[in-house]
């Protein structure tokens, strides 16, 4: 053997030797999850349950085959924004045999399923396991022996999503990939917030209003979830302090009272819970005509926001996926358009796509009615 080969066998006996030994050195690992649980989990996860199908968004954020890590999965994508399963799908055909284990909220979740599937793993979001029909699946599926990891990309946004995206990324073993978006993430935060601070002058008052109708009136978001991306903008949210944290009903006295002076809607696409569609597969050419029939019900059309043009929408499950920092750039330019003339969230969904998205994502997901 020459000297040459032998010196190639010995570098890569020392490599396999290396990789095993880093392996051996990860596994076990114990994590603290979104809602700080300690988690242990024993080895690389292969058999992953999803408790809401959202979470395949933030895997594909850092896994080039996220569909390949399912062992199972809730419905509730499916259901709730068929355009974007429908996505994933042409890119993963395999995600349409992937076992339903319920529809995303712990309701009807079939502990018969779950057992038949040998999961090693179960990720929940911090919404399912706040009910007490999500902590009952909890405790069910730990006294299976499949660790439960909960990931939270709504209830406190901005804090929490980069560190749980670096969470995935060490359980999956996808660390490079999962600290760039994080860093990504926080870069594109750090320019909104360093802004704000050097101009504290206040920013307009506004309405969130979840999924409008017509025919009813009107569900605001609070100061948490969505509702963090006015507040760091230096705008000021007409909800911050009559309502719960997560937002609730207003009357339309209340409103016109308030008077705000922009107007944001939420939905999802389709038209399935208001006039307005916005999000997966949607054009906006669509997306501005809905919201613009959103925004003519007799209470709506008398504020100053509504009768100025400040009239804007976007897609609502961005409270559930880590792509909400899409969101806080919308917001930065609607709402200071002074101050944040250059933030483009349709540039950084495109450098998204192009670094980190498993499947890319398209549609119109925030629109203007002007």
């Amino acid at each position: 053997m020459s000297v040459k080969r032998l010196f190639l066998l010995t570098l890569g006996l020392f490599l396999a030797f290396s990789t095993l030994s880093n392996a051996q050195e990860r596994w076990p690992m114990t994590l603290t999850d979104g809602i700080g649980r300690q988690v242990a989990i024993e080895a690389k996860p292969k058999a992953i349950l999803l408790g809401s199908g959202f979470n395949l968004v933030a895997l594909s954020l850092i896994h080039p085959d996220p569909v390949s890590l399912l062992a199972g999965w809730s419905g509730d994508m499916k259901g709730d924004n068929p355009e974007i399963y429908n996505d994933f799908v042409a890119k993963f055909p395999a995600l349409a045999d992937v076992p339903i284990i319920g529809n995303g909220t712990g309701d009807g979740l079939s502990f018969e399923t779950i057992l038949s599937l040998k999961a090693d793993l179960a990720i929940m979001a911090n919404w399912q396991a706040d009910t007490e029909l999500g902590k009952r699946a909890i405790d069910y599926l730990e006294t299976t022996g499949v660790p439960v990891f909960v990931v939270d990309f709504n209830s406190d946004p901005l804090k929490n999503t980069p560190g749980n995206m670096r969470l995935l990324g060490r359980i999956l073993e996808r660390e490079e990939q999962a600290n760039a978006f994080a860093d990504f993430y926080e870069e594109h935060l750090k320019r909104i917030t360093d802004r704000v601070v050097a101009n504290p002058e206040l920013g307009p008052t506004v309405l969130m209003d979840a999924f409008p109708n017509p025919d009813r009136c009107c569900y605001a978001y609070g100061t948490g979830g969505l509702g963090e991306f006015i507040a760091i903008t230096g705008s000021r949210n007409i909800a911050n302090k009559n309502l719960p944290r997560q937002g609730g009903i207003v009357s339309s006295e209340y409103l016109l009272a308030a008077n705000p002076e922009v107007y944001i809607a939420t939905a999802s696409p389709g038209g399935t819970y208001s006039v307005f569609s916005v999000g997966p597969g949607v054009t906006a050419d669509e997306a501005r005509k809905t919201l613009g029939e959103a925004v003519k019900s007799p209470v709506l059309a008398n504020l100053k926001g509504i009768q100025t043009g400040r009239v804007h929408g976007l897609w609502n499950f961005f409270n559930a996926v880590p792509l909400n920092i899409l969101a806080a750039e919308a917001f930065a330019h609607w709402l200071r358009p002074e101050l944040f003339a250059d933030v483009d969230p349709d540039k950084s969904m495109k450098e998204i796509n192009a670094r980190f998205a498993a499947v890319p994502f398209n549609g119109s997901y925030w629109i203007s009615l002007k």
